[in-house]
């Protein structure tokens, strides 16, 4: 293995801790370890803390304090909202959500199918784009919530989700949405667009793990998933109270999130565009959808994407298969493969996401590192001369 530096191109499944956030974790991990919600001197200085980090998220999500939550993560919210909207709008059972979601929603509605409730899953195009019309000829009287993701994960693209609540509530149902891909890579703003539950989690955003925020909007009683008094008695359980400070200590990097967008897309740009120069025949999956500005899914023209991994591990890349393997072998993402390819299309398919931390160097080397392994992979000789492309006839 020769590495001069490890690349690392899976910002959608996690990030690294921002050195900022680990220091202002450290100490309530350790000095300042009083209960928030003890009468005594030290807890109530942890409670002041607490609200401090309360604001600065809630400024990053475009909500005011009394209306977040903070949870586990975005499953935890996730489950909160679904359940909770459930039970608000007694007579309605029925959800609608896409068949691209995050398995944390898709798992949580077949769970709610085997009790009876019914779930519209919507379709998506080729480039994995959302027909509102497919959401208005869904919505029923009988409609409690519609729940779509913001950006997806394994594609980036984005729904449009300000139009989808105003027809939900239109249709008397709320709305949701799980912003985690959005958060940090586009600018949020939950007030205005118009959602009722916003889900979301740290790790995303260079933040810690284990910890995330419920976006509720002001006036609506949402019942708890945990009992008990803590977060005004909407999520009971001790508060987690250095995450909740790691996740603030991030939130405040992102003072200029439009800048980091354009940062992202150049990286992001430039990787695609070197790409199809040396392979013109490989698919950028939603190339023709706005999407996330770091995020690059490429079908790879039936080369197995779990080698092409292993062979970049090897050169010190790291990139993903998105959801396409699951634990104990592969199975097809069911992301693609309801955006209409085939079991050979997605299990030849990698995603590239791009994160602060990457530097133009990092493209280069991988477009320097990738035509060799992927020659390797269709058993042809080296190129013999620069730049030129590997057919697309093999």
């Amino acid at each position: 293995m020769n590495i001069t530096r490890s690349i690392y191109l899976d910002n959608n499944a996690t990030t690294a801790l921002a050195p900022a956030a680990l220091d202002a974790m450290l100490p309530y991990l350790s000095t300042e370890y009083a209960n928030p919600s003890s009468a005594s001197e030290a807890g109530a200085s942890v409670k002041k803390v607490l609200g401090e980090a309360r604001v600065a998220v809630g400024r990053l999500l475009g909500a005011s304090p009394a209306e977040l939550i903070f949870t586990s993560g975005a499953t935890e919210g996730n489950h909160t909202a679904i359940l909770g909207a459930l039970s608000m709008i007694k007579g309605r059972r029925h959800l609608i959500t896409s068949q691209v979601e995050h398995p944390s929603v898709l798992l949580m509605c077949q769970h709610l199918e085997r009790l009876g409730i019914e779930v519209s899953y919507l379709p998506v195009d080729a480039e994995g784009r959302l027909d509102l019309a497919d959401l208005r000829a869904a919505l029923r009287p009988d409609t409690a919530l519609v729940s779509l993701m913001w950006a997806n994960n394994e594609t980036g693209v984005l729904f449009p989700i300000v139009e989808a609540a105003a027809m939900a509530h239109d249709a008397g149902a709320f709305f949701h949405t799980d912003a985690t891909q959005a958060l940090g890579k586009l600018p949020v703003n939950a007030a205005a667009s118009g959602v009722d539950f916003l889900s979301c989690s740290a790790h995303k955003i260079h933040g810690p793990k284990g910890v995330g925020a419920l976006f509720v909007r002001k006036g609506i009683a949402l019942p708890p998933l945990f009992h008990g008094h803590q977060e005004r008695g909407r999520r009971g359980g001790t508060e987690n109270v250095p995450g909740i400070i790691g996740f603030a200590a991030a939130a405040r990097l992102l003072t200029n999130i439009e800048h980091e967008a354009r940062y992202l897309q150049g990286l992001r740009d430039h990787f695609e565009q070197g790409l199809l120069a040396f392979m013109p025949c490989a698919r950028i999956h939603g190339q023709d959808a706005e999407r996330l500005p770091n995020t690059s899914n490429i079908g790879f023209i039936a080369l197995d994407s779990e080698e092409l991994l292993y062979r970049l591990e090897q050169e010190g890349i790291t990139a993903a298969a998105g959801a396409a393997c699951a634990a104990g072998g592969q199975e097809p993402s069911h992301v693609l493969t309801a955006m209409g390819f085939s079991k050979t299309a997605v299990l030849s398919s990698l995603r590239f996401s791009f994160g602060r931390l990457n530097r133009s160097e990092d493209v280069e080397r991988v477009l320097r590192v990738l035509p060799g392994i992927l020659l390797g992979m269709m058993d042809m000789p080296p190129m013999t001369a620069a730049g030129a492309a590997i057919s697309c006839a093999h």
